[in-house]
């Protein structure tokens, strides 16, 4: 299943109490780079921000003063400059969650030889935190820290969903479903229903969304930071239910050790 969704127009998006439209339309431009996209010029903004093409130029020729877009004159367009990655860098360098996180993530992933990842939820994707591949083989090292994957396809996204109060979901959802046929949407939102039953009831959810490719994840409690989900993935032909019979005890187990350690990260910060 084609993972893309059509993106909901930018008013919409922006028109919810807004507190500095500018700054918000100017972020829209930032959102519209993603991987494997390096060039994008000014009509391209406006379709996938939804923002009008007198509004996109003056933005991204701000954007360039600011330093956060360079142009390209011959390819009349433009790409994201140094100054994005070093924001990155900084958040990644400075998070007491992924210093945390990430060792006990290390010390998992070579001991149950699976995938583990730590993600954060942006709108209508999940955003990859840390990612410890196990994987030998190239073509399933592909998911990194930064990298995006649908709320409602994955273990990620449906742990995270779970979470959410019933009306923010319900919320959360309806514009998702808005960008599917409505066969497809219903199948989908029948899965997402019997994730959501799960958590509650086992504290865990599975999916295999990808061939051959089977996750589970549970949500992980942090106070004073973002909802955050923990899972395990990795390469088998085992059914899901069978996965989570080898590996959702160990995974509960993970996250509750990165609670604990995020819990006394932050203690030993405030001292």
């Amino acid at each position: 299943m084609n993972a893309s969704r059509p993106r909901a127009p930018a008013g919409a998006r922006l028109a919810q109490g807004s507190q500095n439209r500018s700054l918000e339309r100017g972020l829209e431009i930032l959102r519209a780079f993603r991987p494997g996209t390096d060039l994008l010029g000014n009509g391209e903004l406006a379709e996938r921000t939804g923002l009008a093409p007198a509004t996109v130029s003056r933005l991204t020729q701000t954007l360039v003063l600011g330093g956060f877009l360079q142009h390209d004159a011959r390819a009349r367009a433009y790409r994201l400059a140094p100054a994005v990655l070093s924001l990155g860098h900084a958040m990644r360098a400075a998070s007491p969650v992924l210093k945390a996180a990430t060792p006990l993530m290390r010390e998992a992933s070579g001991a149950y030889k699976l995938n583990v990842g730590l993600a954060s939820a942006d709108r209508a994707e999940m955003v990859y935190l840390e990612s410890i591949r196990y994987n030998r083989s190239a073509s399933l090292r592909t998911i990194v820290a930064g990298q995006r994957v649908p709320v409602e396809l994955t273990s990620l996204g449906r742990a995270y969903l779970a979470r959410l109060g019933a009306a923010a979901r319900s919320r959360l959802l309806a514009d998702i479903g808005a960008g599917y046929r409505a066969a497809s949407w219903r199948v989908i939102a029948r899965e997402i229903a019997a994730a959501v039953r799960q958590v509650e009831t086992a504290g865990y959810c599975t999916a295999s969304w990808q061939p051959g490719v089977v996750a589970l994840a549970t949500p992980l409690p942090a106070a004073g930071h973002a909802p955050l989900v923990m899972n395990f993935s990795l390469q088998t032909d085992e059914a899901p239910a069978s996965v989570a019979r080898s590996y959702a005890q160990d995974l509960l187990a993970l996250a509750d050790g990165v609670a604990r350690a995020i819990e006394r990260e932050a203690a030993g910060g405030a001292g």
